[in-house]
């Protein structure tokens, strides 16, 4: 039998806890980080380090190999994309590149940089937060599900610690399940890879063992193929409910024209803010008349400041133009021209 292992846990300066694992150290990171965030009370996302004694200093934990009993971990939270007014210089241009946080995973997808207007509009920031707010992250946090599950989960954990039993699934919850996670994965990307896919069911029997699979080599095989056609369900949901960055991607709006089918629009690596909706309030219509006003205002002396407003504020017009009508580059080199030459 594994003898239990003590880690200390240190949480921040003055701020330590005693770590206490019953069954040893788990066998990967994530199972460690499981254990952390029930016993220690963390929610944020956070990373680890270890007290390395070859070189007396904290390094990262990307193996549990490297822990023994009584060995001391350091919980660094990461960091949140910032979406203060400074960086509206970033969505100037939306051919700026964005740039990973330190702790989110390089394969990032948008960063999500919102214009005054939707910030100052409660109703249009509610909206928009929830899709694509923050870059891929590195660990994929489980969001707390609804009441029901959870307490069918839990009971299920407990009855897989006490004997193995896995979880006999019933098609409600385990629906309930996958459409929490599509709704999570919006967050982040509305076209999540396989690897992504992966990260998100592995998360899963990780927080939650009772739902591991019976003869899969990853213990959630089944898990993946179902939250890869929920994720289509889920996006067609969106769609209908006219999501701007899914309705383009309809083949009722193309009509009769010559872009192929399966010729989708997503967004590509550091690409900012693919396709806004309009802020609350904005339309087509009003958008345009603001980009009247940008171009005369470039024709005008010492007024950066109120052209960045005016970009970002035409932002999500700008964006849509380019993807529905998709002009020539002909065009855009001589806007280049044109603005280069009043300024």
């Amino acid at each position: 039998m594994t003898a239990p292992t003590k880690l200390l846990i240190i949480l921040g300066e003055n701020n330590a806890l005693k770590l206490t694992l019953p069954l040893g150290i788990p066998k990967n990171v994530n199972e460690l980080k499981a254990e952390i965030e029930n016993q220690c009370g963390v929610s944020e996302q956070f990373r680890l380090q270890y007290m390395d004694t070859d070189f007396n200093q904290f390094l990262n934990l990307t193996s549990t190999f490297d822990l023994k009993d009584m060995d001391k971990i350091k919980v660094i939270k990461t960091c949140v994309p910032e979406t203060s007014t400074g960086s509206n210089e970033s969505s100037v241009s939306s051919f700026n590149l964005g740039s990973p946080c330190s702790g989110h995973n390089p394969d990032y997808d948008t960063d999500i940089l919102p214009s005054p207007e939707s910030r100052s509009s409660s109703s249009s920031s509610s909206a928009n937060s929830t899709l694509r707010s923050e870059a891929w992250p590195l660990d994929f946090r489980i969001p707390e599900f609804s009441f029901d599950v959870e307490l069918q989960l839990t009971k299920g954990n407990q009855e897989f610690q006490a004997n193995g039993t896995l979880l006999t699934l019933k098609p409600k919850l385990k629906s309930d399940i996958l459409e929490s996670l599509s709704s999570e994965i919006m967050k982040y990307k509305a076209y999540p890879s396989d690897s992504n896919l992966s990260d998100v069911c592995q998360a899963l029997v990780v927080k939650h063992p009772c739902l591991k699979e019976k003869g899969s080599e990853t213990g959630f095989s089944a898990w993946k193929i179902s939250l890869k056609y929920k994720m289509s369900n889920y996006r067609g949901k969106l769609k209908n409910l006219g999501c701007s960055e899914l309705v383009i991607n309809s083949l009722k709006r193309r009509g009769n024209s010559n872009v192929h089918p399966n010729q989708v629009k997503k967004p590509r690596r550091a690409e900012v803010n693919f396709c806004p909706d309009y802020p609350a309030g904005e339309t087509r219509e009003s958008q345009e008349e603001e980009r009247l006003v940008l171009l005369s205002e470039f024709k005008k002396k010492n007024n950066d400041e109120t052209i960045k407003a005016k970009m970002a504020q035409t932002f999500p017009h700008q964006r849509q133009e380019i993807l529905q009508d998709m002009p020539f580059v002909a065009d855009f080199k001589m806007a280049s021209s044109f603005f280069l030459h009043v300024r």
